[in-house]
């Protein structure tokens, strides 16, 4: 068995409105044409999550819906307060806490936390732009035992790719 897992930083987000906290940004003209593109990439590739933890922030939380209508992922989202400002070993935690019965996580989230994270298992020197997916598979049953030591690159993809 193993666990994958797709790191998703969110769509490209607007800056026009300085009044709104950081929080509260939504995704600007290019974000809200690039999350549904990627999704119907990853929809064309088969791939449906078992489970998709997200930032609540505004534009996180744009990207993981929209991403999820895109492949028909049916579940409930699950909003993490925790990922929102986390570090890379709080990423790591709030993954090592998902139900092992989901072999497919999506993480929707922010960086420098995201690529920080990627590089811890697989060493990782691009940055993931916005609305980027880096996949990576673990060779393990748990989400406990993931490591740099039993993870394998399998995909780096973005928008600007096509």
């Amino acid at each position: 068995m193993s666990k994958k897992l797709y790191i998703i930083r969110h769509a490209k987000s607007s800056w026009k409105d300085f009044t709104l906290d950081d929080f509260d940004r939504p995704l600007n003209k290019r974000g809200r044409l690039n999350a549904p593109f990627m999704g119907k990439i990853l929809k064309g590739k088969n791939i449906i999550p078992d489970i998709i933890l997200s930032s609540p922030a505004l534009r996180a939380k744009t990207t993981a819906k929209i991403i999820a209508n895109e492949i028909g992922f049916s579940k409930s989202i699950i909003y993490d307060e925790n990922i929102y400002e986390a570090g890379v070993d709080e990423l790591d935690n709030i993954i090592s806490k998902v139900d092992d019965k989901n072999d497919i996580l999506f993480l929707v989230g922010h960086n420098p936390s995201l690529n920080m994270l990627v590089d811890s298992y697989i060493n990782f020197y691009e940055n993931i732009p916005t609305c980027g997916i880096v996949v990576i598979e673990f060779d393990c049953d748990s989400w406990r035992d993931i490591n740099s030591g039993n993870s394998r690159f399998i995909l780096f993809d973005y928008p600007k790719n096509y």
